[in-house]
């Protein structure tokens, strides 16, 4: 169902079944798929593509031109998953030359006023908890909580199955599976309750603990805990992830949180 005193451009393609409350707008190079609810007052700018059963609440804005500086006005996209919701005042801006679109995943939650800023991956079932904020071109893996009020730099990387605490001004990449204090900045220990949520086995989960035991604890510099880690632990999914992730970091991954 469509208000009408919301605002659709002819061109806009809608699925079935969606829903526009009064006072929103859409723009015409616009994509929703089926089961969508758009919010009063919230705002879908060209280059929206929404996937299915997705719920935009009052004042988010999709999709706006970046704020970046070199942006010339290139065709670009914005692109969000199934059963991903987006709450009040959220804001997601469409790509730029660097990569051509923003992606969030599907079933993730962007609280509200958080911002996902130009060219930035967002994996599945992500939470950006209230005012949350991505630079560009971050990357998130999958299951990432960002708590309150955290800002992510330009470019960082964070490994799937992180969870950042609430506050965190971010600078560095963070591996996966791992939990970040924020007071001052460093890896406090690996997110073993959602894990444990999650299916991971005792197994795994101590195998990934005692992977961060020789990263963070045992006194070596990163490339030569890296040569231990791939020696002496059984090739695996969670050990290559890691491996993996700490051996592309550009910036440089976070370090152990001090007292």
């Amino acid at each position: 169902m469509i208000s009408k005193q919301a605002y659709v451009h002819p061109d806009a393609k809608l699925g079935a079944n969606v829903r526009v409350e009064p006072f929103a707008y859409i723009s015409g190079n616009v994509v929703i798929g089926e089961g969508s609810w758009i919010g009063p007052n919230s705002v879908i700018m060209d280059g929206a593509r929404i996937g299915k059963n997705c719920k935009t609440f009052p004042g988010a804005v999709i999709s706006a031109i970046p704020q970046d500086l070199k942006f010339e006005g290139e065709d670009s996209t914005t692109e969000v998953g199934d059963n991903t919701i987006m709450r009040e005042g959220v804001t997601i801006n469409r790509g730029t030359a660097a990569k051509g679109k923003t992606v969030v995943g599907n079933n993730c939650l962007l609280m509200a006023n958080s911002h996902v800023a130009h060219d930035c991956i967002v994996g599945d079932n992500c939470i950006l908890v209230n005012n949350v904020g991505l630079a560009g071109e971050v990357v998130l893996g999958d299951w990432v909580i960002l708590g309150g009020g955290s800002a992510v730099h330009q470019f960082t990387h964070i490994g799937s199955h992180a969870m950042l605490s609430g506050g965190t001004m971010l600078r560095k990449d963070v591996p996966p599976y791992v939990m970040i204090n924020h007071n001052p900045i460093g890896y406090m220990g690996i997110n073993s309750v959602g894990l444990q949520r999650r299916g991971f086995s005792k197994e795994q989960i101590d195998q990934i603990h005692e992977i961060y035991r020789v990263v963070y604890q045992s006194g070596k510099n990163v490339s030569q805990a890296l040569e231990h880690i791939k020696a002496e632990f059984k090739a695996g999914p969670e050990r290559d992830a890691i491996v993996d992730f700490i051996s592309a970091s550009k910036r440089g991954i976070i370090k152990a949180a001090t007292k």
